[in-house]
């Protein structure tokens, strides 16, 4: 299973103090937009989104059909069929997807210890 590019997701309570903490740990502006209250950080292949008031807690994500550098890849696992297969498994779904559907879309998972996965497809 191909999950795509990973990435984590950071809530955070003030986005230019936390921008500027990880500028100093060399992380890069590569995405996002500061009026609508995030950004995505990037050092090398490591990602960091930073979201203020979008969301409580911090979560894993994945991107199906992306790299590192948001390039969408040609072979990738659609989230439907990853959402299938983690179904057959039997993990639970906190939000599900309509498998009849195409394109951008994303549902969420919980692990055991109750760290939220995000699988959102931008494609």
């Amino acid at each position: 299973m191909k999950l795509g590019a990973f990435s984590v997701s950071l809530s955070v309570k003030n986005l230019e103090v936390s921008k500027q903490f990880y500028e100093h740990l060399g992380f890069e502006v590569f995405g996002g937009d500061m009026t609508k209250k995030y950004l995505i950080m990037k050092n090398g292949n490591a990602l960091i989104g930073l979201f203020q008031g979008m969301f409580e807690g911090n979560m894993l994500t994945f991107n199906p059909g992306w790299d590192e550098n948001a390039s969408e890849v040609e072979d990738f696992d659609d989230v439907r069929q990853i959402q299938q297969h983690i179904k057959e498994k039997g993990v639970e779904l906190l939000n599900e997807v309509d498998e009849s559907t195409s394109g951008l879309c994303c549902f969420i998972i919980q692990d055991p210890d109750g760290n939220t996965i995000l699988i959102d497809q931008h494609r």
